[in-house]
């Protein structure tokens, strides 16, 4: 099925990108009460049961079923908050506006346009006679864009979300590069604290520089993960041979490589000092460190811990790390996804992992197969930000393939 066979219509899913983009939900502060009560009112025209969940009260989520044939649940999941948005950086409305093919907004692309293939797909079979061949339930969630505990955390905690398979709206492909996520990267943040011994600027030699020591800690940080080699899973060396193929094209093909094959580190914040003519006392920073999906973390992170431990005077006060999870590429939802995205892309669909994580992770790590996906462009959080029209029929035309050919899976 190619994507213009599709039943939901574009003038529908142009209408409800535009309507939901209108919508200001911007994060922080990520207050998304005005459009779940919009969506409340839609599936209750549609005849659809909602159940909203709330956590924080600005920050409810809102889960939707549609009944299939069978009891086997295929979630659709999507975040209604956006990143925030300076408007003079914007040429066109960044609370939505349509200019022949494409449409601007912020969040058209990250992710309100898969939002409104979701809600079309739901209101398709809400009005007609046809089961889906696997239950549908539709999680529209908040608190994504900040990592924050009131989306899908919440949910999990609360054992809302029960699942065979999971897909999240998040953008994938663009009318270069085609693709599913179908992995995410392990993380280590760091903040490391230095202290010295104070004195005047033009005697340094009477005291010890704080922010020299810092940066002592930092460089052999560095230098033991340049070094270190990394343990990667049989299973995700063909995930990393295809997001190698994925990435080279924008960033060069040992820019990608390296990506995955070594930790990458970068240095977030640094701060020390009061005055030019002054010794500082103390020093802090803070670092990002990703590994590849099936790293094992901890055990990176004992050899960080102990790199610093070897730096007079650093300390690690506080560190926060996760596994990176994946998807193996013979799994039934990716093949199902990929499946569906080949025919209505015609063409080939990479099965890559994200350089960063999200909600993905934490339904994996929960025991949900999870896979991201959406056609958008690669302006994601950029000023001007768009979704094509064509891109929000490819996506729908996906999402309507895909519980079928799912079905066919794991029957």
């Amino acid at each position: 099925m190619s994507g213009n066979q599709s039943p939901i219509t574009r003038d529908a899913l142009v209408s409800q990108t535009l309507e939901l983009v209108g919508y200001e939900t911007a994060n922080p502060p990520g207050d998304t009460r005005a459009i779940v009560r919009y969506l409340e009112d839609t599936f209750e025209q549609f005849g659809l049961e909602t159940d909203r969940f709330v956590s924080e009260p600005s920050k409810p989520n809102l889960l939707v079923t549609v009944p299939g044939t069978s009891e086997r649940t295929l979630v659709y999941s999507g975040h209604l908050d956006t990143v925030p948005y300076d408007p003079d950086g914007w040429s066109y409305d960044p609370l939505g506006e349509r200019v022949d093919d494409r449409l601007y907004g912020r969040g058209t692309t990250d992710m309100k346009g898969a939002i409104a293939a979701m809600v079309e797909l739901a209101g398709y079979y809400a009005n007609t006679d046809e089961k889906p061949p696997l239950t549908l339930t539709f999680a529209f969630v908040s608190d994504e864009e900040v990592g924050g505990p009131a989306g899908v955390k919440a949910l999990l905690e609360a054992d809302k979300l029960e699942a065979d398979a999971c897909v999240i709206g998040e953008p994938t492909c663009t009318s270069d590069a085609h693709s599913l996520t179908v992995a995410d990267r392990g993380s280590i943040w760091l903040t490391l604290e230095a202290t010295g011994q104070a004195a005047h600027g033009s005697r340094p030699m009477l005291g010890v520089n704080a922010i020299d020591r810092l940066w002592d800690g930092i460089t052999t940080i560095r230098e033991g993960l340049e070094a270190r080699p990394l343990s990667i899973p049989t299973p995700v060396e063909p995930i990393l041979e295809e997001s190698l193929e994925y990435y080279a094209p924008s960033m060069g093909r040992e820019v990608a490589r390296d990506l995955f094959r070594h930790p990458t580190v970068n240095l977030g914040t640094i701060s020390g000092g009061e005055a030019v003519n002054s010794v500082p006392r103390s020093a802090r920073a803070k670092l990002d460190v990703r590994l590849t999906a099936g790293v094992e973390t901890a055990a990176v992170l004992e050899d960080v811990q102990a790199w610093v431990a070897s730096v007079d005077g650093v300390t690690i006060p506080d560190v926060s790390w996760s596994v990176g999870t994946y998807e193996e590429t013979d799994t039934p939802l990716v093949s199902a996804v990929t499946s569906a995205a080949e025919a209505v892309l015609e063409g080939r669909v990479l099965r890559r992992s994200a350089t960063g994580g999200g909600d993905a992770k934490r339904l994996r790590n929960a025991g949900i197969p999870t896979v991201e996906f959406a056609v958008a462009t690669d302006t994601v959080h950029a000023c001007d930000e768009y979704v094509t029209v064509g891109a929000l029929e490819q996506t729908a035309g996906v999402y309507l393939a895909l519980p079928a050919l799912l079905a066919d899976q794991v029957s």
